[in-house]
């Protein structure tokens, strides 16, 4: 049966390891009908923001995996991560990524490690939603979802299961973002007790961080948000010997997309010596995708050979098992010559004939009692804390009572500390001065007051009650 695939040659290193990734596909006996779209650096200089063109959703839309290769955003503002707006716009809201040492042929410092992270792939600070409020303030908005959450965490544990392994772990930060990260946290302990034969287990993500470093071994399969995600898995490929030995999956329930996790590296390109290994094991991933595990196995076992006989890029080149120290085209062709031979120490995966992941969405929907007791009023002013204290404490505001001013989060009035720092933002909270839920014309009027009153409002949050509980931090976070 024939696969139909999009392909995309990327920029910089991209299309060398592209073309040799595809060599060794074709010379596997991958059935592929493969379908070329230019996108990346190219088409964000021709004037499309997002760096892809509208047909090119299309084609995409139409095949049944992307298998994609790095690309380039040009420098300077205005240009929107390519790899964010496919994730998004096709729903692809797992990112999977392998990161396994393979001593003793490859250096690395912790020759047992076998982790798969899994992160959130659509939301969290990579959603973009962005704002410059002042000529020194920058906002963005941290966006985490019920959804979003239950989705991500549920297909780590179905990966777990699917897998055979034995513990998912979770980092987040709900010490101090208690609703986002809490959220998350949250989520993920209502979810594991749906799989008895795991173990879970949390972590603040700065500790969590640092024992991945130290004893990833520790570790099968870790779960994220987007941000904490990126960047640990980042170090945990990096870590096992080599960034560039690590394949990407991003997963939606109609459509996937497979990449390496390294970047376009222009001042590489054209020399012939990037390593195409994320690439072609990322391909490996796709292929399993589709349902193919046999030329699945049958690529990755060549590739551990390949790698067992020291032959190796000059990225990953020692002195101590590196034979023959080879370019991109010529590593491709020693993983041809190897197909069908199996590795003799580094432990071949096992593929699955059906391995696809779905795991299913709760019809959960929250059901809360909620009320709007007040707002917070961001403002833009150069004032001192003294004087801006001032100045607001005297508005005439008779349905909502001010309660706080604060600045970066630390509290100037009531009972402030002139030592605190202050920017030119400024948050002020009202809430209903009757003690019951406030009315939306009332909060509307009191901006108006504001604005009247030769103040810059920048922004604007409703505070909430849900159940009785507030919905807001204090100022003490």
């Amino acid at each position: 049966m024939k696969h139909k695939i999009t392909v995309a040659r990327g920029d910089g290193i991209g299309p060398e390891i592209m073309q040799a990734t595809l060599h060794v596909l074709k010379e596997s006996g991958a059935q592929l009908e493969i379908h070329e779209v230019g996108i990346g650096e190219k088409v964000y200089l021709k004037g499309a923001q997002t760096g892809i063109e509208p047909t090119t959703w299309e084609t995409i839309k139409h095949t049944e995996a992307f298998l994609k290769s790095p690309i380039t955003t040009p420098q300077g503002g205005g240009f929107k991560s390519l790899n964010v707006t496919i994730r998004t716009t096709l729903g692809l809201y797992a990112n999977i990524r392998p990161c396994v040492s393979y001593a003793p042929f490859i250096e690395t410092k912790h020759p047992k490690m076998n982790v798969v992270i899994v992160r959130e792939n659509e939301e969290d600070l990579y959603a973009g939603i962005e704002y410059r409020q002042t000529p020194d303030v920058c906002v963005s908005h941290k966006l985490i979802s019920r959804q979003g959450c239950e989705k991500i965490i549920r297909y780590a544990f179905e990966y777990a299961r699917h897998h055979a392994l034995k513990k998912v772990t979770a980092f987040t930060k709900d010490n101090i973002m208690k609703f986002s990260d809490g959220l998350f946290h949250r989520i993920y302990d209502e979810i594991s007790k749906e799989y008895p034969g795991i173990t879970p287990e949390h972590w603040i993500v700065d500790i969590g961080a640092a024992k991945l470093a130290t004893v990833p071994e520790n570790f099968e399969v870790i779960v994220l948000p987007n941000l904490y995600g990126d960047i640990l898995s980042d170090v945990a490929a990096e870590i096992t010997g080599s960034v560039g030995l690590a394949p990407s999956a991003n997963i939606g329930d109609r459509g996937a997309m497979f990449e390496a996790i390294h970047g376009s590296a222009p001042r590489r390109a054209g020399q012939n010596s990037a390593n195409p290994s994320g690439l072609l094991l990322a391909s490996v991933m796709m292929m399993a995708y589709l349902g193919e595990a046999e030329i699945a196995a049958l690529i990755h076992e060549a590739w551990l050979v390949t790698i067992e006989e020291g032959i190796h890029t000059n990225d990953i080149a020692n002195e101590e098992t590196t034979r023959q120290q080879v370019g991109t085209q010529v590593f491709a062709q020693a993983v041809v010559k190897n197909l069908g031979k199996k590795p003799q120490q580094l432990q071949a995966p096992i593929y699955k004939s059906v391995t696809k992941i779905v795991p299913l969405l709760s019809p959960h929907m929250t059901k809360t009692q909620r009320d709007l007791v007040g707002v917070d009023i961001f403002i833009y002013s150069k004032d001192t804390a003294s004087s801006f204290e001032q100045k607001v404490t005297k508005l005439p505001t008779p349905s909502l009572k001010l309660q706080m001013i604060s600045n970066r989060g630390a509290k100037i009035w009531p009972n402030g500390h002139p030592e605190t720092s202050c920017i030119e933002q400024w948050r002020c909270r009202f809430l209903s001065s009757s003690g019951k839920p406030t009315q939306m014309y009332e909060i509307l009027k009191l901006a108006e007051t504001l604005a009247l009153s030769g103040y810059d409002v920048i922004k604007m949050e409703n505070l909430y009650m849900f159940d009785g509980k507030p919905g807001y931090s204090t100022v003490e976070g």
